[in-house]
């Protein structure tokens, strides 16, 4: 299982799909009643507040003297990190499942959550999410139930966030993998109309395709100052064609090393620093970025034990980097939307 140990030994675990096995749901997608409902007044059902102290709350080293929050909220929604094991084997996890919960903090909650909170106060509610293999089984109706489950949890959490901290306060909406699949849909019913937009600062849906036309008043952000738009892309090593490229649809997306959608490869000298290790400051030009097709191909990383990094697939690193080109970029998109 992904540990602190394993951070700072392995840090291209973060470019991997899990060092986790794999325990698949037992039969068809069964309501998990023995579960405790999330009460989103309690602090133990949110891996990040601002009022309390959580691992969204570091920096890399080298970085800490540019913890300046701004007058805005961030609500993450952090990725899947419930892969099952001998004891649960449900469709979807256990809000009381320590080691799912520990995964859940010493990962993506320190390594993605954490991007945000020199610019606003981060909210990141703990959720009933689909267990893994959701995306990759044949019983597709099992799969949208967990969905659905997951996201009853998420758009619970929004709503007492909205209704007792927002406070008037603009807000941006992030999600990697699953989290991305959330935030697609939550963006879809809360934020895709007039009223609402105006109120988004931006979208980093990073990790999940965003099939063009799914919103009416939202669309792809073209610069780094806009507001109220979507950033997204999903990361592979420079070269990769993925099968599934030639079926898919156009869909929305970013280069985070420039915000716009336009062709043509950015180098290395633009990226301000990837993050793998939280104890060690940020590696400044460590890859390049460029869209293809529906993609976004990046140059191999490099860092201690990178030798054995394989795979060509980057979604563990999607955020993690551009950790630095995301972080500038909030608080870009935070003063634009006050001027």
């Amino acid at each position: 299982m992904l540990n602190p140990t394993a951070l700072r030994l392995l840090p291209m675990l973060l470019m991997c799909l899990t060092a986790c096995a794999i325990h698949r749901p037992h039969g068809a997608f069964i309501s998990p009643v023995k579960y405790r409902l999330p009460d989103y007044n309690n602090s133990y059902y949110w891996a990040s507040l601002p009022f309390k102290k959580d691992l969204a709350d570091e920096s890399p080293a080298g970085t800490e003297v540019d913890h300046i929050p701004e007058e805005a909220d961030v609500f993450f929604i952090h990725p899947t990190t419930y892969f099952g094991d001998k004891r649960h084997r449900t469709w979807n996890a256990d809000l009381d499942d320590a080691e799912v919960n520990r995964t859940t903090d010493e990962g993506s909650i320190r390594y993605q959550a954490s991007i945000f909170n020199n610019s606003a106060r981060v909210f990141a509610p703990r959720y009933r999410q689909a267990h893994y293999h959701s995306f990759f089984t044949k019983d597709t109706a099992s799969a949208r139930k967990a969905y659905d489950l997951a996201y009853e949890d998420i758009y619970g959490a929004f709503l007492h966030y909205y209704d007792n901290w927002n406070n008037g306060r603009p807000i941006i909406i992030a999600g990697h993998s699953q989290g991305a699949l959330m935030a697609i849909r939550l963006l879809k019913e809360v934020f895709d109309n007039k009223e609402m937009k105006n109120k988004l600062v931006v979208a980093y849906v990073v990790g999940f395709p965003v099939p063009q036309g799914t919103f009416k008043y939202l669309q792809v952000c073209h610069e780094e100052h806009e507001t109220s738009c979507i950033c997204s892309w999903r990361t592979f090593k420079s070269g990769t064609e993925p099968r599934h490229l030639k079926k898919e649809l156009p869909v929305l997306i970013t280069n985070p090393l420039t915000w716009t959608s336009e062709p043509g490869k950015a180098g290395k000298e633009a990226n301000l620093g990837m993050v793998i290790n939280m104890s060690k400051p940020p590696i400044v030009g460590a890859v390049s970025a460029e869209i293809h097709r529906n993609i976004l191909w990046s140059s191999k990383p490099h860092f201690r034990g990178s030798i054995f990094l394989w795979r060509r697939n980057y979604h563990k690193g999607d955020f993690n980097l551009y950790y630095m080109n995301v972080r500038q970029n909030a608080r870009q998109r935070i003063r634009s939307f006050y001027k």
